[in-house]
């Protein structure tokens, strides 16, 4: 499945953090499920129990303890999970993921003008298949990062309402991340 038709299907993304939002989000109707903990020694198996309930399982290669921060990172994931992307704040782990036929997503903090610039750069340096854009509250930047290009956008991170989550589509975005369990279920 291409990354757009992924958010259509799916355009609130569960993202869990730890076994209980794990559980949770079984429940759900999000598709996506991003994955923020975890380590080398049980990845696979979260992973394989998100497939088991037909859900696509997207790996936050910088928080799952162990791996490391080279791109050896993404071949490891491919070779021995059955996920079906990385997210990572490092462009070349976004690459490489590209380059395995993962889906790659390059999280970004923004947090001034330069931290917009260096995105802007890093998009068009390595393509990744999607932004996410931390926080996820800023409809004017959302809206920026949107004027800019045609990556589709994943807002994430303080979003806590469903009201948050219209002025982020409101403003560009294709989907939204969030933790908040009760927003997987709108």
């Amino acid at each position: 499945m291409k990354a757009m038709e992924l958010l259509e299907a799916s355009p609130v993304i569960a993202a869990v953090k730890d076994e209980n939002g794990l559980h949770r989000c079984f429940e759900s109707e999000c598709q996506v499920v991003f994955i923020l903990y975890g380590n080398i020694l049980n990845i696979g198996s979260i992973v394989r129990q998100i497939k088991e309930h037909g859900k696509y399982a997207i790996v936050h290669a910088d928080l799952a303890h162990g791996l490391s921060s080279k791109e050896i990172v993404v071949d490891f994931l491919k070779q021995n999970t059955c996920a079906d992307g990385i997210i990572s704040t490092k462009p070349l782990l976004v690459k490489r993921a590209v380059e395995l036929g993962f889906i790659g997503i390059q999280r970004t903090f923004i947090i001034d003008s330069l931290a917009m610039s260096t995105m802007k750069k890093q998009m068009d340096t390595y393509h990744p298949d999607l932004v996410e854009v931390m926080p996820g509250v800023m409809p004017k930047v959302l809206k920026e990062i949107r004027s800019y290009t045609d990556i589709p956008i994943i807002a994430g991170g303080l979003i806590s309402d469903k009201k948050d989550i219209m002025a982020a589509f409101s403003a560009g975005a294709d989907a939204i991340s969030t933790t908040k369990e009760e927003l997987w279920f709108m």
